[in-house]
């Protein structure tokens, strides 16, 4: 990761990994942090990684160093063009689409870090540089 990253978006994925602490997604994130670049959430990635079992006060820890955008219906247009353009469709994709379009407005360079690169690559094209989990 020698390239310079100005923005770096985490899919739940990504969110759900820091919250259990994975030490390969920590190592990476320490590589972005000493770069300066932001971290990015969509809001709907908060409802993704949310469930019974998980740990409420890492993943507010973990909120208050993010950045947390909001999806608009302007962003939910957005993204429902980037799944038409992709040939995707259907609640699969939907949450895949709003990170994409989430990624695609951040300052650039943008690296998203994902468990779905074939999608996300997909719906960012070359304009994100996708990192799989």
């Amino acid at each position: 990761m020698s390239e310079r990253v100005e923005t770096v978006v985490l899919d739940s994925e990504g969110l759900s990994a820091w919250i259990a602490q994975d030490r390969r997604l920590l190592a990476m994130l320490q590589v972005f942090h000493d770069m300066g670049a932001d971290l990015v959430i969509g809001a709907n990635t908060i409802v993704e990684v949310t469930h019974s079992r998980t740990n409420m006060p890492r993943l507010n820890w973990a909120l208050s160093r993010v950045k947390v955008e909001p999806v608009t219906e302007q962003a939910a247009k957005a993204a429902a063009e980037l799944l038409k353009a992709a040939g995707l469709h259907g609640h699969k994709y939907a949450i895949d689409a709003t990170v994409a379009e989430v990624a695609l407005r951040q300052p650039k360079p943008v690296a998203l870090l994902t468990s779905d690169s074939d999608d996300m690559i997909k719906l960012c094209g070359n304009q994100v540089r996708i990192i799989s989990l």
